[in-house]
């Protein structure tokens, strides 16, 4: 499952590498004003669904022939959801959107650069998801209490299909789509508790970081 910034294409291949079905689903895309980006994250998922379904058509094939799924992703577009249903609780924020700059530009000019360039690796810049997730935590009413309460997770795009795809067993991403965030250690590769203070997302909504290959969830 290849997830872009457009649209999500679904290539079934076999063991040889040779494609046997080729699907693309395009979805919309939002701009709420200047420097701002959205998508809804059901349509992501209804554009997945559509092209796996296409895929398999195509090849001949049904879903029990598959035999292990992969995702690549569009990395640092943010999806807040309900742990209960799956459903989005807001559009994602895509990650060209601009919107978190002023958060950013404080933190740079109360001396937390350094800071966190040395943790992350990363600039203190709205492109990473970080800032993001508190943005949506703050705007939608009532987010923070019910992550409090364990009721909310966020994730980049590949932890909402590893979410859906598993029937909402597994909230997991892998290590790469993590760092991307401006939430992770490089040196341990693990949520780092400053980052999240800093920046303000509870560690409640965060997924669990597992290895880029692997068994990670099962249908």
């Amino acid at each position: 499952i290849d997830q872009g910034t457009t649209g999500s294409t679904a290539l079934l291949l076999d063991k040889e590498g040779k494609t046997l079905g080729r699907a693309n689903r395009e979805f919309p895309q939002h701009f709420p004003q200047p420097g701002w980006v959205e998508h809804d994250a059901e349509d992501i998922w209804a554009s997945v669904e559509s092209s796996v379904r296409d895929a398999l058509r195509i090849a001949g094939l049904t879903g029990k022939d598959v035999e292990a799924i992969g995702i690549t992703n569009q990395r640092e577009t943010t999806v807040l959801w309900d742990r209960a249903t799956g459903r989005p609780l807001a559009r994602a924020i895509v990650w060209q959107d601009r919107r978190t700059e002023p958060r950013c530009r404080a933190l740079r000019e109360a001396g937390h650069s350094e800071r966190v360039k040395a943790t992350t690796g990363l600039v203190l810049d709205p492109y990473f998801s970080g800032t993001k997730a508190a943005y949506l935590l703050d705007q939608v009413e009532g987010a923070r209490d019910r992550a409090a309460r364990g009721e909310i997770a966020f994730g980049t795009v590949d932890s909402y299909l590893v979410f859906r795809l598993s029937g909402g067993a597994v909230h997991a991403t892998d290590v790469t789509n993590a760092s991307r965030t401006m939430l992770m250690s490089l040196a341990t590769r693990a949520w780092d508790d400053d980052m999240l203070a800093l920046l303000g997302v509870p560690r409640s909504v965060l997924p669990r970081i597992v290895p880029s290959a692997g068994d990670i969830a099962r249908v």
